[in-house]
């Protein structure tokens, strides 16, 4: 069992439980994995994560390097009318995508998961547990509708940022919005 409490000296424990994460993580996917697996595996005591992290949702974002929490995606959906949830997903979802920098995080998870099915399974499993099922529960829509929205956002950002296919690759956001909120809007009506 690990000790409690800090490591003497100067140490880079919370590399090391990313580390751990990423391997634990990749090979057991995300429901397998615990905080208790990590610690161990890194060598530290499970409140050390929590104290870093908060929660195994928080060790997944900061181990893959999302620039983008999920618990933010959440807020942004709920934050105003439910008739707006559509431009506002849309304009949260773009407005992540056309940071270069948020971008590039992104399009390597995106590789990741297309050619490697661990990857893509633990993708699944923690989208499912913290963006699918809480929006769909807060807006009382079916995880299929939710599953759905994210679908066409995900397509619209692999045309826009990956493929660039013309003319939505150079539009502007806010003819993107128009085109595209209602559709997801259609989700939540």
């Amino acid at each position: 069992m690990a000790k409690a409490g800090r490591r003497p000296g100067q140490t880079e424990t919370r590399e090391q439980i990313l580390a751990a994460a990423r391997g634990l993580f990749a090979e057991n996917g995300f429901d397998a994995t615990t905080i208790r697996a990590i610690a161990a595996e890194a060598g530290v005591n499970a409140a050390l994560i929590h104290h870093f992290f908060g929660s195994k949702d928080q060790v997944f974002v900061a181990a893959l390097a999302l620039p983008v929490n999920p618990a933010d995606v959440i807020r942004q959906a709920v934050a105003g009318p439910r008739e707006q949830v559509g431009e506002r997903l849309t304009r949260f979802f773009l407005s992540v995508w056309g940071d270069d920098e948020a971008r590039q995080p992104f399009l390597a998870l995106l590789r990741s998961i297309a050619s490697n099915e661990n990857a893509a399974r633990m993708m699944r499993e923690f989208l499912l547990r913290t963006v699918v099922r809480p929006i769909a529960a807060e807006f009382g829509i079916g995880e299929l509708a939710m599953t759905a929205t994210s679908a066409h956002l995900v397509g619209i950002a692999m045309l826009r940022y990956v493929v660039r296919v013309e003319p939505i690759a150079s539009a502007s956001d806010d003819d993107v919005i128009a085109t595209v909120a209602p559709v997801i809007q259609h989700y939540f009506d």
